[in-house]
C-alpha cells in the first residue's frame, strides 16, 4: 500500500511540474504576442502575381519569396480600393468604401475624427514612423502626418509627387509639424525612404514598441529605376531581355522608358531588395522574434506610364485574375499578403482566410492590447496568424466612381459586380460570378441567378452610407 501511495505522490509530482512547464510556457508565449513591434511594407501598384511565391517566372523577388516561405501567405486578401488614396485610407482607419470619406483620389484628407492605427498604437506606448507616401492630408489640414498619430515621418504628402522616383523635395516632420526640404539632386526617393527605416529601426530598443509604415512607390509609374535594378533585365548589349519592348515617349505625365517591361521588373526587384535591407537590420539588432513585419500591395497592377495590358499578360500580374488597377474585378483589389513573425507564425503556411485592409486596424489594436472602442468594419487577424484556418462569416464591399462608376459585393463564394453606374448615356451593368468555381470572373451568371443579385443589394443597403462628398456619390438601380 505504502509503495502505491508512493508511486502515486510521484506521477502527481510529475503531472504539477509539468503543468507548471506548459503553464511558464503559454506565458512567455503570451508575453510574446503581447505589444509586437509591427513593421508593414506596401508596395504602389504591384499585382498579386509579380512575386516569386506567388507565381512569378521572369521577375526576381528572392527576399520576399523566403519571407513567404518562413511565414504565411494569403491567397484571398484584398486591398482597401483599387486605387491609391481610399485603399489607404481603408488600412489606416479599419473602414471599406462604403463608409470612409476618402472614396477615390482627390484632395480630401482623413478627418479630425478618423482615428489612425498609428494614433491607436501610439496611445499604447508605441514609437511611430513612415517613410513613403502619405497622401492622407496637406500641410494645415486636418489629414496633415503629424496629427494622425505618426512621430517621424519623411515622404510625399500628396500621392501625385509619388509619382517621380527622383523628385527635388520630400516634406518630413519637424517641432510638431510638417516642412519641404530639398533632397540631394538626382536621389531615388525609395533609397531615402529605406535608409530612413534601416536609421529607425536602429534606433530602436526593447524597452519601447514600435510600428514602423515603409510606403513605397514603386513599381507605380514612373518607370524609373536605379541601374543596379536594371543590370539583371538587360543583356550583354544593354537590351531588355524582355524584347520587343514599346518605349514610353518624353513629353507625358510620367519620365520616359526605353524599356517599360525590363523598367518595371527592377523596380518590383528594388523593393524586394529593400526588405532585404530591411530584415537584416531587424535581425542583426535580435528584434526579429518581437516583430511582425507585412507585406502587401495598395491595389492590381497598372498600365500606366508605358505599361500595357501585353506586358501584363506578359508577366501574369494579376496571376490570371481579371482586371487591373482601376477596376473591381479580382486582379484590381486582390493582392499578395504575407505575414512573417518567427516562432509566432506558423513557417511555411498558407491561410486560405478571407481577408481585406479594414481588418488591420483591429488586428493591430489587439496585438498592442487596446482596450478602448473601435470603429472599424473589420475583424482581427490575429487567430489567423498564429494558424487558425477558420473563415470569417461576412460579406465585403468595395466601391469606386470613377471610369463609370462600379460597386462589388462578395457573399462567400458569390462576387456580384456593377459597372457603369455613373454613365448617363450606357445602362448600368450587373454581373454575377462565382469564386470557387471560376476565380478568373469569366463566366457570368446573373441571368441564372437574378437571387443573388437580391441578395447582392441588400447588402448595399447595408454597408453603404451616402458619401458627403458629392465627386463620391453612388448607388445601384432600383436604390
Amino acid at each position: 500500500m505504502f509503495r502505491i501511495t508512493l508511486f502515486c505522490s510521484f506521477l502527481l509530482l510529475i503531472v504539477i511540474c509539468s503543468c507548471k512547464e506548459k503553464g511558464s510556457a503559454m506565458e512567455e508565449s503570451n508575453t510574446h504576442i503581447v505589444k509586437p513591434n509591427i513593421v508593414f511594407v506596401l508596395a504602389d501598384d504591384l499585382g498579386i502575381g509579380d512575386l516569386g511565391s506567388y507565381g512569378q517566372e521572369y521577375i526576381k523577388t528572392p527576399h520576399l519569396d523566403r519571407m513567404a516561405s518562413d511565414g504565411m501567405r494569403f491567397l484571398d486578401f484584398y486591398s482597401g480600393s483599387t486605387v491609391c488614396a481610399p485603399s489607404r485610407a481603408s488600412l489606416m482607419t479599419g473602414k471599406h468604401t462604403g463608409h470612409l470619406t476618402i472614396r477615390g483620389n482627390g484632395e480630401f484628407p482623413l478627418k479630425s475624427s478618423d482615428t489612425t492605427i498609428a494614433q491607436i498604437l501610439k496611445s499604447q506606448g508605441y514609437h511611430t514612423a513612415i517613410f513613403g507616401k502619405w497622401g492622407l492630408g496637406l500641410e494645415g489640414t486636418s489629414g496633415s502626418p503629424e496629427k494622425k498619430g505618426w512621430d517621424e515621418f519623411t515622404g510625399h504628402l500628396h500621392h501625385v509627387d509619388g509619382h517621380f522616383q527622383k523628385p527635388d523635395s520630400l516634406w518630413s516632420i519637424v517641432e510638431g509639424g510638417v516642412e519641404k526640404h530639398a533632397i540631394s539632386s538626382g536621389a531615388f526617393a525609395n533609397e531615402i525612404f529605406t535608409q530612413k527605416g534601416i536609421d529607425f529601426i536602429e534606433r530602436q530598443s526593447d524597452h519601447q514598441p514600435f510600428f514602423l509604415f515603409m510606403s513605397y512607390t514603386v513599381p507605380h509609374a514612373e518607370l524609373r529605376v536605379e541601374d543596379r535594378f536594371l543590370a539583371p533585365y538587360l543583356n550583354a548589349q544593354g537590351e531588355s531581355v524582355f524584347e520587343p519592348e514599346k518605349p514610353w515617349p518624353s513629353g507625358q505625365h510620367y519620365g520616359p522608358q526605353k524599356y517599360p517591361k525590363a523598367a518595371y521588373a527592377a523596380m518590383v526587384t528594388s523593393i524586394d531588395a529593400y526588405v532585404g535591407r530591411l530584415l537584416e537590420k531587424l535581425k542583426s539588432k535580435g528584434l526579429l522574434e518581437n516583430t511582425l513585419v507585412v507585406f502587401t500591395s495598395d491595389n492590381g497592377t497598372h498600365i500606366e506610364g508605358g505599361r500595357t495590358m501585353e506586358d501584363v499578360h506578359f508577366f501574369n500580374s494579376t496571376a490570371g485574375l481579371k482586371g487591373v488597377k482601376r477596376d473591381l474585378y479580382e486582379g484590381g483589389i486582390r493582392t499578395p499578403f504575407i505575414a512573417y513573425w518567427p516562432g509566432t507564425i506558423p513557417k511555411g503556411s498558407v491561410s486560405p482566410v478571407t481577408a481585406a485592409y479594414w481588418d488591420l486596424l483591429p488586428t493591430f489594436a489587439q496585438l498592442a492590447d487596446y482596450q478602448g472602442s473601435l470603429y472599424s468594419d473589420g475583424v482581427s487577424l490575429r487567430s489567423a496568424f498564429l494558424g487558425d484556418t477558420t473563415k470569417f462569416a461576412r460579406d465585403m464591399y468595395w466601391e469606386f466612381h470613377e471610369t463609370g462608376g462600379k460597386i462589388a459585393v462578395r457573399m462567400g463564394d458569390w462576387k456580384v459586380v456593377w459597372t457603369q453606374l455613373l454613365d448617363a448615356n450606357k445602362k448600368a451593368v450587373c454581373e454575377v460570378y462565382n469564386l470557387k468555381t471560376d476565380p478568373y470572373e469569366s463566366v457570368d451568371l446573373a441571368r441564372k441567378h437574378p437571387d443573388i443579385i437580391e441578395k447582392a443589394k441588400e447588402v448595399f443597403i447595408q454597408q453603404h452610407q451616402r458619401s458627403e462628398i458629392e465627386k463620391f456619390r453612388i448607388t445601384i438601380p432600383d436604390h
